[in-house]
């Protein structure tokens, strides 16, 4: 068994305190129930134990009766595709892997399955899914003088990403030397500079930025925000590949550093 999985253990005998503990731990929100053999009991979360706490249970009782019996499991010869289907139950977000008698060997949750298809890495039920960069799943939004953006994807292969501008604003004039784009408009209306070419774009225009091309997004409208989808690709896909040339908001040109 992975040693890793030890954070997410927990005895039907262990209060409720000491499965609190644990999740504070494991920061994943649930624990998995299994006998002295590692046999699979039942799953717990946090939620559980918050009920419990509020039907008046003491935090010094064991979780037996508080821990669901009723869980999925998947066993570790089976195909991975199968978690995939389990995972399209809004209900379930990790299941437990057991091998032919029971024993815990192994977790998937549902975001380590999103890394996984994301990244296009190819693995079976006894992968150590908990080394993944889960990362990949979900970005902040980072707001901008113009407005924000939001990576939606991020792997070796490509980034995608959503960017909204607000009204009347617009981003730098810029290049960049690692990685091409591809636009598509899904909302408002705008300007588009690539090279020396100026083009309006509405909801629907595609558009392609060549690696090396200044170029230039700007909305129109006085009401509501131009968004768009981005796809980079490219070798490297850091913020600070930029090299700014005019600026609105008093950031440095002619130079790369920054963000977009």
């Amino acid at each position: 068994m992975n040693s890793r999985l030890t954070d997410y253990l927990v005895e039907p005998t262990d209060t409720l305190l000491e499965a609190l503990q644990r999740i504070d731990h494991n920061t994943k929100g649930f624990l998995i129930v299994t006998d002295y053999h590692l046999r699979v009991l039942g799953t717990l979360t946090d939620g559980d134990i918050r009920r419990a706490l509020i039907k008046g249970i003491l935090v010094g009782q064991p979780i037996e009766g508080v821990y669901h019996t009723a869980c999925k499991s998947l066993k570790n010869t089976q195909p991975i595709s199968v978690a995939g289907e389990l995972f399209k139950n809004q209900s379930i977000d990790f299941i437990p892997i057991v091998d032919a008698y029971g024993h815990l060997v192994n977790i998937i949750t549902k975001k380590q399955m999103h890394a996984l298809l994301l990244q296009d890495i190819r693995a079976d039920l006894n992968y150590d899914f908990f080394q993944l960069d889960e990362g990949v799943v979900d970005y902040e939004v980072y707001h901008r003088p113009w407005g924000f953006y939001k990576t939606t994807v991020l792997n070796d292969f490509y980034q995608s990403k959503i960017i909204s501008v607000n009204p009347g604003e617009q981003l730098s004039l810029q290049s960049h030397n690692h990685r091409e784009e591809y636009w598509i408009v899904v909302h408002g209306k705008g300007m588009v500079q690539i090279g020396e070419s100026y083009r309006n774009v509405r909801c629907g225009t595609t558009l392609f930025i060549p690696k090396t091309c200044k170029h230039r997004l700007a909305n129109l409208d006085k009401t509501e925000s131009l968004i768009l989808t981005e796809v980079q690709i490219g070798d490297y896909f850091g913020e600070d590949d930029i090299i700014r040339y005019q600026d609105d908001y008093g950031r440095e040109t002619i130079q790369k550093g920054g963000s977009i």
